[in-house]
């Protein structure tokens, strides 16, 4: 018997190999969509570990604090709130990380680093500050500043901050190395003479010398972003990246602007409340809204690749 031109046998035997075929097709299929849920769990454990360290790590430092904070002082609220800001931003970029293209997770790691590091000082920078104002500060009712935890936290998290315009290019492949470390050793140099003119640890006729240094260091990174070699390769990139880049250049300039202003407040005799309040506000800005156009840019760039392989 023929079943459209083909032996009865010969049919079964083709009908049998196709259905093994498939079952074998399908077997493979499912144990790739095992594959990739144990991976996706695998990842979404993993953070959700990471930020179950940090809510410890919160509750051990809320715990150790000295002194209550005084609901009344605006710049003990300030510090809170920054502290808040840090906590939040920095489990947002751990939990978006694993919705990114892999070449966006090293940008998306450096900025929950940046808040992450920035959150663990502001703990003790709060701290600091509760405590001063609960025995007295340095002035009668006007807390100490804690301006070298401040300064340790900057220098760890600017660096990072100016390195993800590095990242962002190199992500899309038209980054080159010296301009990592030109914008690296401008930002340390920024941040050291900073320090030394505002600590007091050098010669007073020394101080607005070395503001203007560092305020020569602060204007050549804003070249190199507005005018330089990023400037120029940025236009090599998608729109959405592009975007991102153009805000992240708009909030390291005009948040940045916020600290020279601080400097010049902390060099009167008003105490140090606005300079604090200026700063903390600055950090939030700087470092948050700055993670917030990473993962703007991460998220386009992801999408608009899976699109374009559909």
């Amino acid at each position: 018997m023929l079943v459209c031109g083909v032996s009865k046998r010969a049919f079964y035997s083709i009908k049998k190999h196709k259905i093994g075929l498939n079952t074998c097709l399908n077997t493979q299929c499912h144990r790739q969509r095992l594959r990739n849920m144990f991976k996706s769990n695998l990842k979404k454990t993993s953070s959700l570990l990471l930020i179950g360290t940090l809510s410890l790590l919160t509750l051990g430092t809320v715990a150790a604090e000295g002194a209550a904070l005084d609901t009344t002082d605006m710049v003990g609220v300030s510090f809170w709130l920054a502290t808040a800001m840090m906590l939040a931003s920095t489990v947002f970029f751990i939990l978006e990380r694993n919705n990114v293209a892999a070449k966006w997770k090293t940008s998306m790691t450096v900025a929950a680093l940046v808040t992450g590091v920035a959150w663990y000082h502001y703990t003790y920078m709060r701290t600091h500050w509760a405590n001063s104002i609960a025995v007295g500060g340095s002035h009668p009712g006007v807390g100490d500043s804690p301006l070298v935890l401040r300064y340790i936290d900057w220098l760890i998290t600017v660096p990072l901050q100016v390195s993800e315009f590095y990242l962002i290019l190199a992500a899309v492949g038209v980054a080159t190395a010296a301009l990592f470390w030109r914008l690296l050793v401008a930002s340390l140099v920024m941040l050291i003479t900073g320090f030394l003119a505002e600590s007091g640890e050098m010669a007073d006729s020394l101080t607005w010398p070395l503001f203007i240094v560092g305020m020569l260091a602060w204007i050549y990174i804003m070249y190199e972003i507005w005018a330089g070699e990023a400037k120029e390769k940025v236009g090599q990139t998608s729109e959405g990246t592009q975007f991102a880049f153009k805000a992240m250049a708009l909030i390291l300039t005009f948040g940045w602007a916020i600290y020279p202003i601080g400097f010049a407040l902390g060099q009167g005799d008003g105490g140090t409340d606005g300079l604090n309040i200026l700063y903390n506000i600055a950090d939030v800005v700087n470092k948050t809204a700055f993670g917030l156009m990473v993962w703007y840019a991460a998220t386009m760039d992801t999408k608009a690749s899976a699109s374009a392989e559909e």
